[in-house]
């Protein structure tokens, strides 16, 4: 398969310095491989397919909807996948002859690519902090004011208990 990512790990900014989050950082063109593969097990929504890459790389990658969408209709106007209205005004993407044919030719699980060489502890801590995320994002409609201040001064000690980690010497 034609390589389409960085070896050096997914990477983002954070105060001046890398942080390192674990899976590698897909480039462009390696959506398309992993729409058409992760179809290859049935039909599903744009959404479907960002879940089943999170799920299947362990949380190292998850591509966005403005990766996916796009890529999408792409696979569809080059006629290797058909789309179905479904709930409303969802669409339902399928794999055509051409796209099985395309998918067929895989010839390395895209999910299987993503994962190798990522740090479990990474991939493991990334994953807690997108539930945390979350768990915040959620608290922010569904709890009372005492309860978010709460949140808000547990969210802030364990901060604090990450920069004492760090300041530990070996």
């Amino acid at each position: 398969m034609e390589e389409h990512r960085h070896r050096g790990g997914g990477r983002g900014r954070h105060g001046g310095r890398e942080a390192r989050w674990g899976g590698p950082r897909m480039l462009r063109g390696y959506i398309r491989t992993a729409v058409l593969a992760v179809l290859t097990e049935g039909p599903g929504h744009g959404y479907d397919v960002m879940q089943n890459l999170e799920d299947k790389t362990g949380g190292a990658w998850r591509p966005s909807p403005g990766s996916v969408y796009p890529t999408v209709q792409l696979l569809v106007d080059e006629g290797l996948l058909v789309a179905a209205e479904s709930e409303g005004s969802k669409k339902l993407f399928e794999l055509t002859d051409d796209g099985r044919a395309a998918a067929g030719k895989i010839e390395t699980a895209p999910w299987d690519e993503i994962t190798e060489g990522a740090d479990p502890g990474a991939v493991s801590l990334r994953t807690a902090v997108g539930q945390l995320m979350g768990a915040v994002a959620q608290s922010a409609h569904a709890a009372s004011s005492e309860q978010q201040q709460r949140i808000v001064d547990i969210v802030n000690n364990a901060r604090r208990e990450i920069y004492q980690i760090l300041g530990e010497s070996d």
